[in-house]
């Protein structure tokens, strides 16, 4: 009888000696190459810019709101600014994130609606320059992520990853996004970030340009004399 014991545990040894010996399933290792692949993008990143399509859905109405444009990223000391010019004619716009603060500049009404994001700063980065210049090691301080797929997406060949903020007030806003990172060149080419309300944002880059130089002036906004500034607080 104490014979059968010992051979029983000397198995079950063998077998959690095996498993722990045996090497990482193969989506983790996916994941490390992909966080690996975005680290070395941001380690050489100085800008990038790209045509974009927004896809802005509202599910209690379900309706799509389309905006097309140009969007902008640069390297500013030890953050990434964001800027994107939304040409649609009914509605232009211009939106821009630097020094901590977000702009909407609406040249139609001449106003300028400005959110300081004061102690959230590193939130709302997380969010507006998503899959462009940051690592995968910062990545992970803000998200929880899975790899889920290899996907073509226009074409490029991309990695789908899951992302789930950390935070509280990241949750409340994206309760989880999808990101579709190029496997050549470890940045973002489609996002879709999903509100907890059931509406959702889908975005799609195209003609993305790395670290060519963009001149000062894409990141200043263009108002007048008369532009008014309006800052919501909350």
């Amino acid at each position: 009888m104490l014979g059968w014991c010992r051979q029983l545990t000397w198995g079950f040894a063998i077998l959690i000696s095996l498993f722990l010996a045996s090497p990482p399933p193969k989506d983790s290792d996916e994941l490390q190459h992909v966080l690996n692949l975005m680290d070395q993008t941001a380690a050489n990143f100085r800008s990038a810019q790209a045509a974009f399509v927004w896809d802005q859905y509202q599910k209690v109405v379900d309706e799509h709101d389309l905006q097309k444009g140009m969007v902008y990223f640069r390297r500013a000391g030890n953050e990434i600014q964001m800027a994107a010019d939304i040409t649609n004619p009914e509605a232009p716009k211009y939106l821009l994130f630097t020094d901590s603060k977000v702009e909407i500049y609406q040249p139609r009404i001449d106003q300028v609606t400005r959110y300081n994001t004061g102690k959230d700063r590193a939130t709302v980065e997380s969010f507006l320059v998503l899959g462009f210049g940051g690592s995968g090691k910062d990545m992970l301080k803000s998200f929880e992520v899975k790899y889920i797929d290899a996907e073509k997406v226009g074409g490029v060949d991309t990695a789908k990853l899951e992302l789930v903020p950390k935070s509280v007030k990241g949750r409340n806003t994206f309760d989880h996004i999808w990101l579709w990172v190029d496997t050549s060149r470890g940045v973002s080419v489609q996002q879709q970030l999903f509100e907890p309300s059931g509406d959702y944002r889908l975005a799609k880059y195209s003609d993305i340009q790395l670290n060519q130089k963009i001149p000062d002036s894409v990141f200043k906004l263009k108002t007048t004399g008369k532009t008014k500034i309006v800052s919501p607080q909350g």
